[in-house]
């Protein structure tokens, strides 16, 4: 692992009327790790993740990734404009519920070529070439490409989901649990399409997931919220098998 880290977020804090969602909440992830975020619903993980895709603004709080051109910036501080491209450029994200991601009743290749032509590409046979690139990596059957994904099973879904959020080889992909009411084979061939990509391209990931098993699976580290607060964090072993915090205690005693 290298010492400078891709994402830093510092100071995050966020309140809905009485509810506060975040406390003070510091995220710092490196290149080519998969961090896991894990907790009970209402805990701030989903809120967590709006704000590291910039679907969000915190009441306070700072955000930078080291690519290019937007390392020295607090990326809440930029206008919407500015934001919206990084977030197009630089973040892919894999939503639970698959219409969030999706145009369900646009094709499967023309869900993906629209991200792609936020690079300038216009032309019809490089958008689809490159489309097909995209699903093929995310193991999508291209036979299927024209297919709508109203039609699809879950699993296939989210396969486009994924093709979408990869298709301008984003510096973070964002999992928002993303087997969620799979069966288990389905889940089980998504988990070892993330371990193929991550292994291939080194792609940072964060993951959310309310499931013990897929965090095991996938993370390198572990954080561990409840109540908009960080319990605790630490590698992926040393969380599930010797944790800390009594909250951290139950939540993994609970799955066992």
């Amino acid at each position: 692992m290298v010492s400078r880290s891709l994402l830093q977020a510092t100071g995050l804090q966020k309140r809905y009327g009485a509810v506060t969602a975040l406390q003070d909440v510091s995220v710092t992830v490196y290149p080519g790790e998969i961090l896991g975020i894990v907790g009970e619903s209402g805990s701030g993980k989903s809120t967590l993740l709006r704000q590291l895709n910039l679907e969000e603004l915190p009441d306070t709080g700072d955000y930078r990734l080291n690519v290019a051109g937007i390392a020295e910036s607090n990326l809440f501080e930029l206008d919407r404009f500015s934001r919206r491209d990084i977030q197009m450029h630089h973040i892919g994200i894999v939503y639970q519920h698959p219409h969030l991601g999706l145009r369900m009743r646009n094709t499967s290749s023309g869900n993906v070529a629209e991200r792609l032509i936020m690079t300038g590409e216009r032309t019809y046979a490089r958008l689809r070439e490159a489309a097909a690139g995209a699903l093929a990596a995310s193991e999508f059957p291209l036979p299927r490409m024209d297919d709508l994904p109203v039609r699809l099973s879950g699993g296939m879904q989210q396969r486009v989901q994924l093709a979408k959020a990869i298709a301008l080889a984003p510096a973070l992909l964002l999992l928002d649990e993303p087997t969620s009411g799979l069966d288990v084979s389905v889940q089980a061939a998504v988990l070892d399409t993330l371990k193929r990509l991550q292994r291939d391209t080194h792609v940072t990931m964060i993951l959310v997931s309310h499931d013990l098993g897929v965090i095991r699976t996938l993370a390198d580290r572990v954080m561990v919220m409840r109540g908009g607060l960080v319990v605790e964090t630490g590698l992926t072993d040393q969380i599930l098998e010797d944790p800390q915090a009594a909250y951290t205690q139950q939540l993994v005693h609970a799955k066992l």
